[in-house]
């Protein structure tokens, strides 16, 4: 694999519902090019198709799938100047294997290693008053709360530095992370 300039590539994560992919779609209209979030989509796709690589059905094959999914973005991401914010990453899969429970394949410790991203990763804290279950999030907000844990020690341990956003307005988030991302 060829050198890429990641340090223009910047990744919010955090527990699910607590509005990263709300800020992304705001940065996304703002004119920054982003990067959607694998599992929503996944879990769509599988649902039509009556697929099982499902978090409620076969989370190892949901990992694997996610895991396609960002390393795609990844390379999408190549091909483009200036910032690009992601809406979860590469590490994310393997936190998420860590909260299942799972064991982790070397090739998903492998591709976290590989596929890096700029130092400083924003990670959106808990948020109740924002939380809110739909079609595609089932988790609690204590698995929401234990998702952030796990988020916070996996990425540490890959030497990023995390940034918690601040609990704003939607436009507060995005001046914050424009601010940053220059």
């Amino acid at each position: 694999m060829e050198a890429v300039n990641f340090e223009r590539l910047f990744v919010i994560t955090g527990g699910p519902g607590s509005g990263k992919s709300t800020l992304v779609d705001a940065l996304a209209r703002r004119g920054m090019c982003t990067m959607p979030e694998a599992g929503r989509a996944i879990i769509q796709d599988q649902v039509a198709i009556g697929g099982e690589a499902l978090p409620w059905s076969d989370r190892r094959a949901f990992a694997e799938l996610m895991l396609g999914w960002e390393m795609r973005s990844y390379r999408a991401a190549e091909r483009v100047s200036g910032p690009v914010i992601f809406d979860r990453g590469v590490p994310d899969v393997l936190g998420y294997l860590r909260l299942s429970d799972l064991p982790i394949p070397s090739h998903v410790e492998r591709a976290a290693q590989i596929f890096r991203y700029h130092r400083r990763v924003f990670i959106a804290p808990p948020w109740p008053e924002i939380f809110a279950l739909d079609a595609e999030r089932k988790q609690s907000f204590a698995e929401a709360q234990a998702t952030y844990e796990v988020m916070i020690e996996t990425y540490s341990a890959l030497g990023y530095n995390l940034i918690p956003l601040p609990l704003n307005s939607v436009e507060e988030r995005v001046q914050f992370v424009s601010a940053m991302v220059g």
